[in-house]
């Protein structure tokens, strides 16, 4: 890996990434450690979905993306951003629908060159043009989404030929020496095809640095449950994760376990929370659910800190598994929003609806079969950077962990049915 970046990298916008992704955002890691010891809370890593548009029709998607668009401006990008900078934030993850498709999204990134913006894309509006921009900015690193071969990307995104347009896009940002990674949601369509050494092999070759392999969730109003992986193939996707990182020259992303291999979710850690394109803040992008916006008079530091929502969230999720809560238990989701009188964020106005009608599946939490990192350099990365930050130490109980696979089919009195999951589910 160390080759790789020597000889295959722009020097200028390989030091970019260290210093502000790396280096400031282990510093804002370390500023929120601090404030939890004191009681306050400052989410050091945040998602912002800037736009809801996009130009495909991915299967399982939650995002309003035929409905009318709504994009959050570039003022108010600049003021979230800038107010998260000054509580010592300097990586975000700018979402969509498809972020490109924001007439405004070059300029804001432009406009902020003291952080750094991991941006989530199809890769069809990445032409040559854009790529050096990109590369003169050098605070910007493009995670382009791969979910298959010709026929399953077309049937995965809703239109016709999508890898073509995306590989293109991959290409020009690789022409032009920009950081640039490539991301999957692992279902089971696509999982043969892309899970594979021989995908990884093909990364590398072409210059792609990092890789990124989400676990599909059925969330939305057209969930297709039918694509979501049972627990075999979730361990499967875990061990490929923990042995490529430790065998091939490439960066592998992981956001759900810690060195030990302990199941996490980072919105219950406090590591994240979520800004959706109509301005509201959300627990993670697939809870469209909120309380706050940060269009509130009041600054974004005291509504992160004084929002009751997000705090009972954080507290409930960590207390009834290490896992995706929305996953194991969204009948807890729609209590919450009850509680809370919590608004739904989408256009379609069926959040809660889909909550309700979610089957309960596991998620990453696998009790007594953690898979470890196999490299010491990854473990010593998460011990510092990534890990529960002593959530699930104060609030995890494992007597309060619902197994969906073992769901008993009468539930106990006032509480509301799970319906059962078999395990080819």
């Amino acid at each position: 890996m160390a080759k790789r970046l020597a000889w295959e990298t722009d020097k200028r916008l390989l030091w970019k990434a260290v210093y502000q992704a790396g280096w400031k955002g282990l510093r804002s890691v370390q500023k929120h450690k601090k404030r939890l010891k004191k009681g306050e809370f400052f989410p050091p890593f945040l998602y912002i979905s800037i736009i809801n548009s996009c130009n495909l029709r991915c299967q399982g998607c939650w995002v309003d993306v035929s409905a009318k668009q709504t994009k959050i401006d570039i003022a108010a990008l600049n003021r979230t951003v800038n107010e998260a900078k000054a509580m010592g934030n300097a990586f975000f993850g700018i979402l969509g629908g498809e972020p490109f498709l924001h007439k405004e999204l070059l300029d804001f990134l432009e406009g902020q060159p003291d952080a750094y913006f991991q941006v989530f894309t199809n890769g069809h509006f990445i032409t040559d043009e854009v790529a050096k921009r990109l590369r003169k900015m050098g605070n910007v690193t493009p995670l382009i989404s791969v979910e298959g071969s010709e026929i399953v990307s077309d049937e995965r995104r809703g239109r016709a030929d999508v890898l073509n347009q995306t590989m293109q896009g991959i290409q020009n940002c690789l022409n032009n020496k920009v950081l640039t990674g490539v991301c999957t949601s692992i279902c089971r369509t696509n999982i043969d095809d892309l899970l594979h050494q021989r995908w990884v092999d093909a990364l590398i070759e072409m210059g792609v640095m990092y890789c990124w392999f989400h676990v599909y969730r059925p969330m939305g109003p057209e969930p297709m449950p039918e694509l979501a992986l049972n627990p075999e193939q979730l361990r499967r996707v875990r061990q490929f994760v923990v042995d490529t990182r430790a065998t091939k020259p490439i960066v592998v992303i992981d956001a759900y376990h810690d060195g030990a291999g302990q199941a996490l979710c980072p919105a219950a850690t406090g590591f994240t929370h979520h800004v959706g394109p109509a301005g509201d803040i959300e627990p993670c992008p697939i809870i469209q659910l909120a309380t706050e916006s940060i269009y509130d008079e009041r600054p974004l530091k005291e509504t992160f800190n004084n929002s009751e929502f997000l705090r009972d969230f954080r507290e409930l999720a960590a207390e009834h598994t290490r896992g995706c809560v929305v996953l194991e238990r969204p009948d807890l989701l729609v209590e919450l929003a009850k509680k809370h009188n919590a608004r739904d964020t989408t256009q379609r106005k069926t959040s809660i609806a889909e909550l309700e009608a979610t089957v309960p599946r596991r998620s990453q939490y696998v009790p007594g079969g953690e898979i470890p990192e196999r490299s010491w350099a990854v473990r010593f990365a998460k011990w510092i950077a990534f890990n529960d930050f002593g959530t699930y130490t104060q609030h995890f109980k494992a007597e309060n962990w619902v197994d969906p696979e073992n769901v008993a089919t009468q539930p106990p009195a006032g509480k509301l049915q799970l319906p059962v999951v078999t395990k080819d589910r």
